[in-house]
């Protein structure tokens, strides 16, 4: 059900409304008709809803309206409005409509953009210059500047109205709880705090009894029409299909797949390393006629540019890691492939989110390994997502193999050769890290085919092959030294190195291996305990020997008084008595003992 914008009350202001208008949302998603006029009476709101549906405009609209209908203007450095968000891309994203905002109501508000990837100093030179109302940015940013001594950060939000956590579960997800305690110490109480996920978890309810003041709870479910009593994680308008695959034929039916649904439409390729990632962007470059772009969370300020050459883009293929899974919202994305199962299950669901969003129709695929088909029941409980086979029609009959073009592509640059090592030794180690390592297990993964469908030319060494059955594979026969760079200077570089190991054996420059420790028998080290207990024992004994040996001697040092000695020893002392008593003069008192 959805809500025309004019109808919310409290009523929006006009210039609101036109630039709403203007952003071609004639009216509101349930998230926005629900959230809107509870922020707009001072009401925290802590809300959960299915990622793209629309809950941006939930907080900017009101946190923008709150702060148009204080009766004081807005000084410079005055900070009225807060949006945390997980990820540089989410924060620009959000800065970019607050912008369009801002442009249409033009009443004197300014905003600051505040993420890592550049120097504090900057930041805290713009807002100097600039001022800030209105602050959007990520959480280690913003403890930077209320933490900053240059600037009175602490005091420009004493007048703070509205804080926004977005993607909270996410913001958790990353280990920023503490920050987060750290920024809430800075800010009032009194204010209007909104918190939005797309996953309630135990940390974001304890969050929310941190940060929210009686809150409303607000959760936002979509259900199927077949199945009435289960709720989905993923809207309506999503197509959820899956593709059972074996590993070395996984690549060639990606490439088939691709090639069959035409190049003039959107997709995203989720990939579980950055590696793989860098490995793949280069096969699919020299294999797939269409533009390519590729993220992942090594890269810096690339990421910005090549986040807005897609989003721009009306076609093309973005290969990325789950960097862009969460939060960012691309336009008119046809096709979001899932190479290999998320590192967790709540990640599957926010990278089905990426297309289909705000009413918008939209596919995705997953594709999966014979020995990870229980995947799907298990996605099926834990998120409520139900997937369906991908029916044959978006394949094509007759599939072209491409293993022999990657290893001619590795032969031809060694920088490909080694790009395809990396790749397979992080897949399999981000594989043994899964949150589903019950049902995902490394030991059931088909080694050889697996090598074969990354077109590796021979099988790098690594202690999970070892003793593994790789009869799939078969190792291209061919002198590895002699696959060259293209680029000509790491070539030289590589033939003065490998001219050197010729000569000396050993390659230089290369760290220094730890010497392994041949494993001990049981029953030997079983002795080597016995026989290191019996040593402390019998060290402790004769310590204890010695002890007492030490406090017999004492004791035979200490001499016994004779009789005799007592006698005059009492003698002396009845003496001393009757001097005192002056029973005795001085001189008699002399006399007996003898002094003269």
């Amino acid at each position: 059900m959805k809500t025309d914008w004019d109808k919310v009350q409290p009523p929006l202001s006009s210039c609101i409304l036109n630039a709403v208008n203007a952003l071609g949302f004639t009216s509101m998603t349930p998230v926005q008709a629900s959230c809107i006029p509870l922020f707009l009476k001072n009401k925290d709101v802590a809300t959960e809803a299915v990622t793209g549906s629309g809950k941006t405009l939930a907080f900017l609209i009101p946190l923008i309206e709150i702060m148009k209908r204080r009766t004081d203007p807005w000084k410079k450095h005055e900070i009225g409005g807060i949006i945390i968000s997980p990820t540089r891309e989410l924060a620009l994203q959000t800065y970019e409509v607050l912008r369009h905002f801002l442009k249409y109501i033009n009443i004197g508000l300014n905003s600051l953009f505040a993420v890592g990837g550049n120097s504090l100093s900057v930041d805290v030179e713009n807002f100097k210059k600039f001022g800030a109302n209105i602050l959007i940015g990520t959480p280690g940013r913003l403890e930077d500047l209320l933490a900053c001594n240059q600037i009175n950060m602490p005091i420009a939000v004493k007048s703070l109205e509205v804080l926004v956590l977005d993607e909270a579960d996410r913001l958790l997800d990353l280990g920023f709880e503490k920050t987060l305690n750290t920024i809430f110490q800075y800010l009032p109480r009194q204010r209007r705090t909104g918190l939005f996920s797309a996953t309630q978890t135990k940390e974001v309810e304890i969050l929310i009894r941190a940060g929210l003041r009686n809150p409303v709870m607000i959760a936002v479910k979509q259900k199927n029409d077949q199945q009435d009593s289960v709720s989905l994680s993923t809207p309506l308008t999503l197509s959820n299909y899956y593709l059972i695959v074996e590993a070395d034929q996984k690549f060639k039916t990606l490439i088939n797949f691709l090639k069959k649904e035409g190049f003039s439409k959107k997709y995203m390729l989720f990939l579980s390393t950055c590696a793989c990632v860098e490995y793949f962007t280069v096969l699919l470059k020299n294999l797939v006629g269409m533009k390519l772009y590729s993220i992942h969370g090594k890269m810096k300020d690339v990421r910005y540019k090549v986040f807005d050459q897609f989003r721009s883009a009306k076609s093309g293929l973005l290969v990325c890691t789950d960097v862009m899974a969460r939060g960012v919202d691309i336009p008119e994305v046809d096709w979001v492939i899932q190479y290999d199962p998320p590192s967790s299950a709540a990640q599957f669901v926010h990278r089905c989110g990426r297309t289909a969003r705000i009413g918008n129709y939209g596919f995705a695929l997953l594709l999966l390994l014979p020995s990870e088909e229980s995947y799907l029941d298990f996605i099926q409980r834990n998120q409520n997502t139900a997937l369906s086979e991908l029916p044959k029609t978006h394949l094509p009959v007759k599939q072209n193999d491409y293993i022999e073009n990657i290893q001619k592509l590795q032969i031809q640059d060694r920088a490909v050769f080694d790009k395809g090592n990396r790749a397979f030794v992080s897949y399999i180690y981000a594989y043994g890290k899964h949150e589903c390592n019950i049902i995902l297990r490394v030991k059931d993964l088909n080694f050889g085919k697996l090598a074969k469908g990354f077109g590796l030319l021979r099988l790098p060494k690594m202690p999970e092959l070892k003793n593994k059955c790789i009869s799939d594979f078969t190792p291209y026969e061919i002198d590895f030294n002699t696959i060259s760079y293209k680029d000509k200077q790491k070539e030289v570089a590589r033939q003065a190195k490998l001219k050197l190991y010729k000569e000396t054996g050993s390659w230089p420059n290369k760290t220094k291996c730890i010497k392994r420790v041949n494993s001990i028998p049981w029953s030997k080290n079983k002795q080597t305990k016995a026989e290191r207990q019996e040593r402390r024992l019998k060290k402790k004994g004769y310590r204890k020997k010695k002890v007492e040996e030490g406090k017999q001697k004492t004791k035979r040092k200490k001499r016994k008084m004779s009789e005799t000695e007592i006698q005059e020893l009492l003698k002396d002392v009845a003496l001393i008595k009757k001097f005192k008593k002056k029973k005795i003069s001085e001189e008699e008192f002399n006399c007996e003992l003898g002094i003269d």
